[in-house]
């Protein structure tokens, strides 16, 4: 397997750490509002990364921060009046929900900035014993110019950085180049104790810090927007590879491309943003993750409705061919397609490529279908693709709608012990009517079990049901 590296810029073969496992660090949401369709983009992304390092046999374990304490966050509290903690729960419980909505599996460990200050001012405390930093009137700062590979991930050189850096009015800084690593407390703003005084971490150390704790030196894939290579990216690196004295940090750095609207980046910033908790409503949550997993992870991806509309048509395709075979097969993955999956996915996880492999295993498995042959081989590939790309339909319980399924059958004469069995029993009922040439009692039976949302759907296989 292969994996573009930022930090060489090159594709690279995979080898982790350690045989048969992986540790993979990703930069989680500033929890300062709710997110938009960008955000959404590196979760699908990481996503379908973690699934198929599992798919091919690792134990992986994925660490997903949180940033609940920022300068961000702060502005957002006072702008509306709140404090910062009803800020972030409220922003981490949206991103929580389109996570879920997106099918994005919960990360192994969450850890939280907040919780993690002791480890932060260990960190800091190493760097300041090195030489690597140093307290300034209750902050703290990097030397950027005491880590001679600073700029190594971005391909920065200090000296063109120089150029373009100020000091501002009041910064104790002793090179415009150097960032904070401990901001003194300012009042009304959240503080913690530390050696230097009251005050709170700047944001890289946090990530600097998460990441050794929970996946020690040394570890396999940070992963993250491309927005995030300089400075946040670049700064993790030096902060931890000075205060540890190990070299990689982590071994390979994935990151992915931006969200655009009309060609301009999505930002909270300036506003240029479409809301993912509206596209996800207004869509369906695996239609959206879809539309990203169209485009390979490391190119830019442009919004458009139509874009999302023709993304819940191909949703519909893909699940309507695994609904003329319901039920489990007991062929094998049809060969030739799981080589030709597993070929894209291993160079630099093309999830676009794949999307074309699993969209040619429909097309084949429906001509099969049609033409009366077994099919069965190319359903189990369908199956085994779409649980590594999260795209697979899932299961509508009808509990909700018993009550009124009962009702319904009583009507119609027909009864059975499940809510799915008394389903079936509608639909055979219709499917008698419809033979009999009743017209209105068939078309009665569909609309109804429509209007509770069991949609009924005739093909060339017979009629088949699905909870919408």
């Amino acid at each position: 397997m292969q994996i573009f590296n930022t930090l060489g810029r090159a594709l690279e073969n995979f080898e982790p750490r350690d045989p048969g496992k992986v540790g993979m660090y990703v930069c989680g949401a500033t929890v300062q509002s709710k997110p938009h369709l960008g955000h959404g983009r590196y979760a699908v992304v990481f996503d379908v990364v973690r699934r198929y390092l599992a798919y091919i046999g690792y134990d992986v374990t994925y660490v997903r921060n949180v940033t609940d304490v920022d300068d961000k966050i702060i502005d957002a509290a006072n702008a509306a009046g709140v404090s910062t903690q009803q800020i972030v729960d409220e922003a981490h419980e949206a991103f929580l929900l389109a996570y879920e909505k997106l099918g994005v599996l919960p990360a192994d460990i969450e850890p939280r900035a907040t919780e993690h200050i002791a480890q932060m001012i260990t960190m800091i405390e190493q760097l300041i014993a090195g030489g690597h930093a140093y307290e300034a009137g209750g902050d703290v700062y990097f030397s950027v110019r005491g880590f001679p590979d600073y700029g190594k991930l971005s391909g920065r050189d200090v000296d063109e950085l120089q150029s373009g850096a100020r000091i501002a009015v009041g910064d104790l800084k002793r090179d415009p180049l150097d960032f904070a690593l401990w901001k003194g407390a300012k009042p009304g703003e959240p503080s913690w104790p530390s050696p230097w005084g009251e005050g709170r971490p700047g944001w890289h150390i946090e990530c600097s810090a998460m990441a050794h704790e929970y996946l020690g030196t040394s570890f396999d894939i940070h992963g993250g927007g491309n927005d995030l290579i300089f400075p946040h990216h670049e700064n993790e690196i030096a902060q931890a590879e000075a205060a540890l004295g190990i070299e990689p940090f982590a071994r390979y750095w994935m990151h992915n491309g931006m969200m655009t609207l009309t060609g301009e980046k999505m930002s909270k910033s300036t506003g240029h943003i479409i809301d993912l908790l509206d596209a996800v409503e207004k869509y369906p949550g695996l239609a959206v993750r879809l539309f990203y997993l169209r485009t390979h992870y490391r190119k830019p991806l442009d919004f458009s409705e139509d874009a999302l509309a023709d993304a819940s048509a191909s949703l519909d395709r893909l699940w309507s061919f695994r609904r003329r075979r319901p039920g489990p097969v007991e062929d094998v993955p049809a060969e030739d397609v799981m080589t030709s999956f597993r070929k894209v996915m291993e160079n630099d996880v093309d999830v676009a490529g794949a999307m074309g492999v699993l969209f040619d295993a429909v097309r084949e498995g429906n001509r099969r279908l049609d033409a009366g042959e077994s099919a069965d081989a190319w359903i189990a590939a369908y199956d085994e693709i779409v649980d590594v790309l999260g795209l697979a339909e899932p299961a509508r319980g009808l509990e909700d709608i018993a009550d009124s399924l009962g009702e319904l059958a009583a009507r119609f004469e027909v009864g059975g012990v499940t809510a799915a069995a008394l389903v079936d029993a509608l639909v055979e009922r219709r499917n008698q009517a419809r033979a009999a040439k009743d017209w209105a009692i068939g078309d009665t039976i569909r609309d109804e079990l429509g209007a509770l949302g069991v949609v009924v759907e005739d093909g060339a296989d017979g009629s088949a049901w699905h909870r919408r």
